[in-house]
């Protein structure tokens, strides 16, 4: 897992750190009961303080994508490993409903854009 995080950027570094992790989760570079890596290490590796970090896996627990253990770290959960098969499975839906109804890939991104805002 390569976790980049812009210092320049509006979004605030714990923010930068949660999506990059929630990122790779919903890309299976990281899978359920996977540990990440230690907060101590992690802030290390990213020249950041240890409660960026912190946070950071805070704001995932709150989301349900970790379980924190004391001794134990951040760990996957099912739950938030299991978020992209129910995404995929409904875009499946849609564009199957899409074709049905004779839409183009445009018009449904297009629906999809004014949806997304």
């Amino acid at each position: 897992m390569l976790i980049r995080l812009d210092p320049g950027s509006t979004e605030p570094l714990f923010a930068q750190l949660a999506a990059a992790i929630r990122g790779a989760v919903a890309r299976g570079e990281i899978s359920a009961g996977e540990r990440l890596p230690g907060a101590r290490d992690l802030a290390d590796s990213l020249s950041v303080n240890v409660h960026t970090v912190l946070r950071g896996y805070q704001q995932l627990r709150d989301e349900g994508v970790v379980e924190l253990r004391r001794g134990r770290g951040a760990v996957v959960t099912a739950r938030g490993a299991g978020g992209l098969a129910a995404l995929r499975q409904a875009v499946a839906d849609v564009t199957g409903q899409a074709r049905r109804l004779g839409l183009t890939v445009h018009e449904l991104t297009d629906m999809i854009r004014m949806e997304y805002r």
